[in-house]
């Protein structure tokens, strides 16, 4: 995993990308679009009042149904702005609103111990009409 970040006139973003060194196997593929299609669907949760839980649930919910929930063991996301992290946190059981303007990070990830880890990360803005993805890097598995 790379965990990217920056900081520009004093404001933080915050990138992870899943790298596979060599050639991945079926259950690294599966787990891999597992988390692509988690972070997809958290990213489609954001939205002005939905709660940060209401993301985080978009995100777990199906990672739980690919069998994979008890291995995403963090938060899906937290803020971002003057400090890489910052309230609200992204988590299940809460319920801070989202308002146009804030900043969040969007990061399911699972870890299967003595195997391997995904996660894709990803800042986003939350709009009027949802959110704009302020890290558009690529989110296709790459392997080395």
């Amino acid at each position: 995993m790379c965990d990217f970040g920056v900081i520009l006139a004093g404001y933080c973003s915050d990138m992870t990308r899943t790298l596979h060194m060599g050639r991945p196997g079926a259950e690294a593929r599966g787990a891999y679009e597992a988390v692509q299609d988690a972070q997809q669907a958290a990213v489609d949760a954001v939205k002005p009042g939905a709660t940060v839980g209401e993301v985080d649930g978009a995100a777990r919910k199906l990672l739980y149904n690919r069998r994979l929930g008890k291995y995403f063991t963090h938060s899906t996301g937290h803020g971002v702005g003057l400090e890489i992290h910052e309230a609200p946190r992204v988590a299940a059981g809460q319920n801070e609103l989202l308002r146009s303007g804030m900043v969040i990070t969007i990061e399911p990830g699972v870890y299967l111990p003595g195997k391997f880890g995904v996660r894709i990360e990803d800042t986003v803005v939350v709009t009027e009409n949802g959110c704009e993805i302020l890290t558009p890097c690529s989110k296709e598995m790459i392997s080395i």
